[in-house]
C-alpha cells in the first residue's frame, strides 16, 4: 500500500511539473572579433557578422537567398526614368536609444555617406545619388544622376544601413540602431552581447539574447563546440574537424556558399608586380585544387575571375590560369625577374594563413621567394588595406556583386585600368539584362586576362550548429550572423 502510495505520489509530481522551456539565449562563435561596431564607417566584415539585421536596418535588406527585400522603407516607386526612387518609410519605428526613426534620419545618412568627409568604406554604393530629400516624416524622394539597376541592390548593403544623428558619433563603441536586438556590452577580446529590443517595430524574434563569443584559434573553436560553450559556430575555422561532427548526433553541419572570392591580391605599386608576365608567372605557379585540399579540406569551389561561380553571369575563366610551373618559370625569365623576392602578409583568417603557407611554397617552385608576415586583424586594416604597404596577401572579398573594386584606383591593390572603369561606368547605367551580362562578361574577362590577381576559389560556407537549432543562413549572400528567425526547437 505504502509502496503504492509513493509510486501515485511520483507520477501526480511529474504530471505536475511543467515541461522546460526552450532556450532564449544562444552563443555565437566567430573567428574575427570587428575592429568597431560601425559598418558605415569600416570595411571589416565581421563587423556586419555581428551587426547587419540585428542591431542596423537598411531601406532594404537581403533575405538569406540573395533576395532584395523590404527593410525600413516597406515600398516604393521609381520613375519611368529610372532616375528618382520614391520611398515610403514604416511608421512607428524607433531606435534604440528611443529617438524616433523618420525621413530625416534617411536624409542624414545617405548625405553622410556621400559626402567629401565620408568614412564609408563602399563610397561607389552611393556615388550615383543627385539629391535626398524628406517630402514628409515618412517619405523620402532620391534622384540619382544616372540610372543604376543596382540601386535597391546597393541600399541592402551593411554600410548603408540608417543611422541616427543623435548617436552616430559613437555607434563604433555603442552602437544605436532600429534592429531587432540591441546592444548589451562589448568585451572587447572576447564577446559582444545584444539583448531583444522590446519596442522592434517587426515581428519580435524567437531569442531574448545573443552573444558572440571571437574564437580565432580552430583547435579552440573545435574545443569550444564539443563542450557546448558555443551553440552554433556559422563560419567554422575548422574544416578538417567537419566529420566528426557529422558524426555526432549533437551537432548539425551546415554547408553553404558565399560571396568570398578568395585571391592572392598583388599590389600594382611594386615595380615588379606592375609588369604582366610576372603577375601572370604568380597565377601559373599556384595550384588552386591543392590550396583548397589543403587549407580548406576540400571544401571551396576554383575560380580564375572575381566573380561568384553560383552567380547565373558567371564565366568559368579558370583555363586562362592554369597551373603550370615551367610556363611560370619562362615568364620570370622573360621580365628579367628571377630571384624575385616578395613581402606575403597574411590576415588571421584559417584560409588565408593556411593558405598562404601552401602559396608560398608554390612560388617557391618556380625561383619566387616570399617572407611571410601574420598580422592581426586591424594590423592588416590598417597597414594592407587602407596603408597599401604590402606585395602579397591572401583575403576573402565577401562583398556581393564587387567586381566594380578593379575600377578603383585608389583600392588597397592600386590597379588603374581606364578600360575596366569604362566598362563598369557603363554597366552602372544599364538596367536592360542581357546587356548588363555581356557587360558582366567582359569585366570577368578583363581582368583575368590581366592577371590583375591570382583568383584562388570561392570560399565555402561550412557552419557547426547545435542539431536543436534553426533558422541560420546556410548561404551567405552578405557577411551577416542574421539572428532575427534563429531559434530552439528544444
Amino acid at each position: 500500500m505504502l509502496k503504492s502510495l509513493k509510486i501515485g505520489l511520483a507520477v501526480l509530481a511529474l504530471v505536475a511539473t511543467p515541461a522546460l522551456a526552450q532556450r532564449t539565449d544562444i552563443n555565437v562563435g566567430m573567428v574575427l572579433e570587428p575592429p568597431n561596431l560601425d559598418p558605415t564607417s569600416g570595411a571589416a566584415a565581421a563587423i556586419r557578422e555581428v551587426t547587419y539585421s540585428n542591431i542596423y536596418e537598411g531601406l532594404t535588406r537581403f533575405g538569406p537567398d540573395g533576395s532584395v527585400n523590404p527593410g525600413l522603407a516597406h515600398d516604393w516607386e521609381i520613375s519611368d526614368d529610372g532616375l528618382t526612387y520614391t520611398f515610403h518609410l514604416r511608421e512607428g519605428v524607433t531606435f534604440h536609444d528611443g529617438t524616433p526613426f523618420s525621413a530625416d534620419d534617411v536624409v542624414f545618412t545617405l548625405e553622410r555617406a556621400r559626402g567629401e568627409d565620408s568614412t564609408n568604406a563602399q563610397p561607389q554604393l552611393f556615388a550615383a545619388i543627385d539629391t535626398v530629400s524628406a517630402l514628409d516624416p515618412h517619405t523620402v524622394e532620391v534622384t540619382l544622376s544616372q540610372p543604376q539597376g543596382a540601386f535597391l541592390f546597393n541600399m541592402a548593403w551593411g554600410d548603408a544601413v540608417i543611422m541616427s544623428p543623435e548617436s552616430v558619433e559613437t555607434n563604433a563603441t555603442n552602437p544605436v540602431g532600429t534592429g531587432a536586438y540591441r546592444f548589451l556590452r562589448w568585451v572587447q577580446g572576447d564577446r559582444v552581447e545584444l539583448e531583444r529590443n522590446p519596442d522592434y517595430w517587426g515581428e519580435a524574434p524567437a531569442l531574448e539574447r545573443v552573444t558572440f563569443r571571437f574564437i580565432a584559434d580552430p583547435s579552440a573553436a573545435f574545443a569550444a563546440m564539443m563542450a557546448g560553450d558555443v551553440d552554433a559556430f556559422p563560419n567554422f575555422p575548422a574544416p578538417e574537424t567537419l566529420a566528426q561532427f557529422e558524426a555526432d548526433p549533437r551537432f548539425s553541419v551546415i554547408v553553404g556558399s558565399t560571396e568570398g572570392e578568395t585571391i592572392l591580391s598583388m599590389n600594382h605599386e611594386n615595380e615588379a608586380l606592375s609588369d604582366i608576365r610576372v603577375r601572370q608567372a604568380i597565377s601559373h605557379a599556384i595550384n588552386r585544387q591543392d590550396i583548397i585540399d589543403g587549407a580548406m579540406f576540400g571544401f571551396g569551389t576554383p575560380i580564375g575571375t572575381h566573380f561568384a561561380p553560383h552567380h547565373p553571369d558567371y564565366l568559368d575563366l579558370t583555363d586562362l590560369s592554369p597551373h603550370d610551373p615551367e610556363r611560370a618559370r619562362e615568364l620570370l625569365a622573360e621580365a628579367g625577374a628571377e630571384g624575385l623576392s616578395l613581402r606575403l602578409a597574411l590576415p588571421p583568417p584559417t584560409y588565408a594563413r593556411r593558405g598562404g603557407e601552401i602559396v608560398a611554397s608554390q612560388l617557391r617552385d618556380v625561383g619566387i621567394r616570399t617572407e611571410i608576415t601574420n598580422l592581426e586583424w586591424a594590423q592588416w586594416l590598417e597597414q594592407v588595406f587602407r596603408g597599401g604597404d604590402f606585395d602579397l596577401t591572401i583575403i576573402s572579398h565577401t562583398e556581393p556583386m564587387d567586381i566594380d573594386i578593379y575600377a578603383r584606383p585608389d583600392y588597397y591593390f592600386r590597379y588603374d585600368s581606364p578600360e575596366f572603369q569604362e566598362l563598369i561606368a557603363e554597366l552602372d547605367v544599364t538596367a536592360e539584362p542581357e546587356a548588363r551580362t555581356e557587360l558582366l562578361h567582359q569585366a570577368q574577362r578583363h581582368i583575368a586576362e590581366d592577371f590583375v590577381v591570382g583568383f584562388l576559389f570561392q570560399l565555402a560556407k561550412t557552419g557547426v550548429a547545435n542539431v536543436d537549432i534553426e533558422g541560420l543562413w546556410e548561404n551567405a549572400p552578405v557577411p551577416a550572423n542574421d539572428m532575427t528567425a534563429v531559434r530552439w526547437t528544444n
